[in-house]
């Protein structure tokens, strides 16, 4: 007997399993297609960000906060200055003797008070003693030729010398006269009186003792007179110091870019650590002429009223000039205003005296306790003038708390 297979018994599932493989192959490559397709971004509703952050307050934290509406206060525009307070140089004199000599006698210490004439020191001086021993000589010839002459002419009168004689007469006691007017001149450089002078010629006792007097009145700022000192004119350092302390310097660096807008004469305010209650009037007296290529700053030279003589050089000051014309406009008190870490500034705005928004602001010029507020809160708003950091930190707390 002979068998004969049957192709559709082994074929069927042959031919089942190429038609699942084949709709396997399609829908890979449908997927492939489709994964390799970029998705569309489906983009949700905006949110606006919110501006303001708000704060409620209860009856008792509201005590901790002062509230009231944006007032108005007065800036002037002005510039500061650290500098130090310095003798006036103009008001300052090192005291020399006109000739050398030995000091003999010093009459003031370091600080006191001296007024212009008083004598400061002696010394004995040679080139004095030389000039008033020609003063004496001087006026011994003028006497003579005085009496010689008035002899002369009662001759001349009675024919008893002739005119060439009388004529030589006057001509020794016009020389006699000329040689003890520059002995005199020589002696009164020397610090002597007219009257002393005088005194000199009648006892014909030379005085080799030249006083040298205060030149101006003021304080002793330097004493380098000892007796038995040798000293002589310019040569440093000098016996005596003294200054004029109703004026002071104070010597201060400005910025480059600041220097346009200081001018001699510019009113100044000064003031000092040691006396933080009183302000000193002054004006600009000196501009520097270069500015410091290591600094960029030019020193500025202020001239200081001291009449009660507190100022002393060396003293740390700061000095304050109004730059401008005043200008009135929106303030708050340096505690209503709100320094935050990413350098903004805010305030705290209510309308209620409950509930509180921050408000960004621009800030101008910062006086005496104020900020200016150039933008951000309008006239008449009331805003927290006083520890408005206490509504930034409950407001800072609950952020925190959310995220």
């Amino acid at each position: 007997m002979r068998f004969v297979r049957e192709p559709t018994a082994v074929g069927a599932p042959r031919s089942a399993a190429l038609a699942v493989a084949a709709r396997l192959s399609l829908f890979a490559c449908l997927s492939l297609v489709a994964c390799s397709k970029p998705a569309e971004k489906v983009e949700g509703p905006k949110v606006a960000a919110p501006t303001d952050d708000k704060v409620e307050l209860t009856a008792s934290q509201l005590k901790t906060v002062t509230v009231a509406p944006i007032a108005d206060h007065t800036f002037s525009p002005e510039r500061t200055a650290v500098g130090a307070i310095d003798f006036n140089q103009d008001r300052v004199v090192q005291v020399f003797p006109s000739y050398q000599g030995k000091i003999v006698g010093a009459f003031a210490q370091l600080g006191d008070r001296v007024e212009k004439g008083k004598p400061l020191f002696t010394l004995y001086s040679p080139d004095l003693a030389q000039a008033e021993t020609t003063l004496i000589a001087a006026a011994g010839v003028y006497d003579l030729t005085t009496q010689a002459l008035a002899r002369d002419r009662i001759l001349h009168d009675k024919h008893g010398l002739s005119d060439k004689d009388l004529e030589q007469a006057v001509s020794d006691q016009m020389t006699a006269d000329g040689n003890l007017r520059g002995a005199r001149a020589a002696v009164l450089v020397f610090g002597k009186t007219n009257a002393e002078i005088d005194k000199l010629i009648a006892s014909r006792k030379i005085d080799p003792i030249m006083v040298v007097p205060s030149p101006l009145t003021g304080r002793v700022t330097a004493r380098n007179a000892q007796v038995g000192l040798l000293v002589q004119p310019g040569a440093a350092p000098a016996p005596f110091s003294v200054a004029d302390m109703s004026t002071v310097w104070m010597k201060a660096d400005v910025a480059e870019a600041d220097v346009p807008l200081f001018r001699r004469g510019q009113a100044v305010s000064v003031k000092v650590d040691s006396i933080p209650d009183h302000d000193f009037s002054g004006a600009i007296s000196i501009l520097g002429a270069t500015v410091d290529p290591s600094t960029h700053t030019e020193q500025v030279v202020t001239q200081v009223k001291d009449p009660r003589q507190e100022l002393h050089p060396g003293m740390m000051a700061t000095f304050v000039i109004h730059t401008g014309d005043a200008k009135t406009g929106l303030a708050l008190p340096l505690d209503g205003v709100v320094r935050n870490g990413d350098g903004s500034m805010t305030v705290w705005v209510t309308s209620d005296d409950r509930h509180f928004m921050r408000r960004t602001v621009k800030l101008g010029m910062q006086q005496d306790g104020f900020d200016q507020i150039v933008e951000g809160v309008q006239p008449g708003e009331r805003v927290v003038t006083r520890n408005a950091v206490f509504l930034s930190n409950m407001a800072n707390a609950a952020s925190s708390g959310d995220d």
